[in-house]
């Protein structure tokens, strides 16, 4: 069965909006994950920005100890965030890029570019018993690097195709750029996750790629949320799976 990673990031967004520098305030990011859970979900994303726009090191510890499923933390491969995955702990950490004037993650890692030290933080992260995914474009020689490095997951950025699917041919390449990528991971024992823009309009599509595990999907959710609520806003996207093979 596909499974559906919850990213809570902009719950934190929200809040950071009013209560920035504060030790607590609202929406409540953990709560929130909290309400995803019990709604179905698969697991729990949040990412740890080196510049904390949104989530919070409070936020991510007490994530560690009260979520059941499971925690993908979303960080850059930035030495003092992997002494914070280190100490965190999370099931799965995705190493993804970060740029200061972006809204929000634009575009894939550049895992062909830095092989070394994506490597050693690989290593690191796995002697610690973490899984580690690299966040990477549908794009060959990355995902062959993503294997080289030893990441046991890849996730496919999906930016391109959510930003074409309303064009047909556009959208057709850039699901056989997807295809060619998880074909390749599938190949090279690499397993397959993907996201970013995908909503309840476009995930059906993704049916078309295959050996995916999970998809992680935070935008479409909450704000699916603000008219639904957050369980029901879960309970849509995961019906909106369920006809993955």
């Amino acid at each position: 069965m596909l499974k559906l990673g919850v990213n809570i990031d902009h719950v934190a967004t929200l809040r950071e909006a009013r209560y920035r520098g504060k030790e607590r305030g609202e929406p409540d990011p953990i709560e929130a994950a909290l309400i995803c859970e019990a709604a179905g979900a698969h697991g729990i994303t949040a990412h740890l920005r080196e510049d904390r726009r949104h989530i919070q090191d409070r936020d991510v510890f007490k994530l560690r100890e009260v979520i059941k499923t499971r925690l993908n933390f979303e960080m850059a491969n930035a030495p003092k965030i992997v002494d914070i995955a280190l100490k965190l702990k999370p099931d799965i950490v995705c190493i993804v890029p970060e740029k200061r004037q972006e809204v929000t993650t634009e575009g894939g890692l550049d895992a062909r570019g830095h092989v070394e030290s994506l490597k050693e933080s690989t290593a690191r992260l796995k002697d610690a018993g973490i899984e580690v995914s690299l966040f990477i474009g549908p794009d060959l020689a990355q995902v062959e690097a993503a294997a080289k490095i030893g990441a046991q997951f890849i996730e496919l950025h999906t930016g391109e195709f959510a930003e074409h699917f309303h064009r047909k041919k556009e959208r057709a390449d850039e699901l056989e750029r997807l295809i060619r990528a998880a074909e390749t991971a599938y190949q090279l024992g690499v397993r397959v996750n993907a996201g970013h823009g995908l909503n309840y309009q476009n995930v059906a599509a993704l049916f078309h790629v295959p050996h995916l595990v999970e998809l992680n999907i935070g935008h479409s959710i909450v704000s699916r949320s603000i008219t639904v609520g957050l369980a029901t806003a879960v309970k849509e996207m995961l019906h909106a799976m369920q006809g993955y093979p």
